[in-house]
């Protein structure tokens, strides 16, 4: 049973009790709400986590979400609380290390460093993410994570700052940012759902600035495809943020 099939009047006097102190009306609140918790869990499946303990961090995140919950607001609970939940098991990946880059990894993000030293030096140009592949004899998509694997990463639901002890999240920027919110995200999350070549474009023109002429020479295509993919990536990534913001 989730929190959406309950009575709305009931939570809001549980969460009342809950951030009075009472036990048990926090209790009630995560066994009212574990279906919800599992249901922003299973996002993170394949991330080398035990889902049960991604759980008991989720759980937190729900815990701090009654906490923080503004009862002079008419906001459904669940609506504010899947963004907490997410950034709380997001924070933890993040501070464990789930980003965690393997050896290999690192040793790779080494030899693309000399690497580039290297063409640079003798090419007298800043060597291209194709150039350091055929040097190190090492596909792009391994160039580029070792490149990535070192930054930290961001997450749309990432909280950025609190007002009046609500979080913030990128999300939330964006919302306010229309046509603009391409310029204010890692779209990390959303690139994953791309294939190769529509990757690499969104890549070089939005993480390395290229302008659609040097990413049509770098990729073998003419600008016209290069424009018309990107309008069409840009559309479906937009749409995949919107789909996020519904949950």
């Amino acid at each position: 049973m989730s929190v959406n099939s309950i009575n709305h009047d009931e939570v809001r006097e549980w969460i009342r009790q809950s951030q009075s102190g009472d036990q048990k009306a926090r209790d009630k609140m995560v066994e009212q709400n574990v279906r919800l918790v599992w249901s922003v869990v299973q996002r993170f499946q394949h991330r080398g986590y035990e889902l049960d303990d991604l759980f008991q961090i989720g759980a937190i995140g729900l815990l701090k979400a009654v906490d923080k919950f503004d009862l002079s607001y008419n906001v459904k609970f669940s609506t504010y609380a899947v963004p907490m939940i997410i950034g709380e098991i997001q924070r933890f990946l993040r501070d464990d290390g789930t980003v965690k880059v393997s050896r290999s990894i690192k040793e790779l993000g080494y030899k693309v460093r000399k690497a580039r030293e290297h063409l640079s030096a003798t090419l007298n140009k800043v060597p291209s993410l194709s150039e350091i592949s055929t040097y190190l004899e090492v596909p792009v998509d391994d160039i580029i994570l070792a490149q990535e694997a070192s930054k930290a990463p961001s997450s749309i639901h990432e909280t950025v700052y609190e007002s009046e002890g609500d979080p913030i999240t990128l999300l939330d920027q964006l919302a306010q940012q229309d046509d603009e919110w391409f310029n204010h995200i890692a779209l990390k999350e959303a690139l994953m759902t791309l294939d190769h070549r529509d990757r690499m474009i969104i890549f070089y023109r939005y993480f390395k600035d290229w302008t659609q002429s040097e990413v049509a020479k770098e990729l073998g295509i003419s600008q016209v495809q290069v424009s018309r993919i990107e309008k069409k990536v840009l559309s479906t990534i937009k749409e995949w943020l919107e789909e996020e913001q519904k949950v």
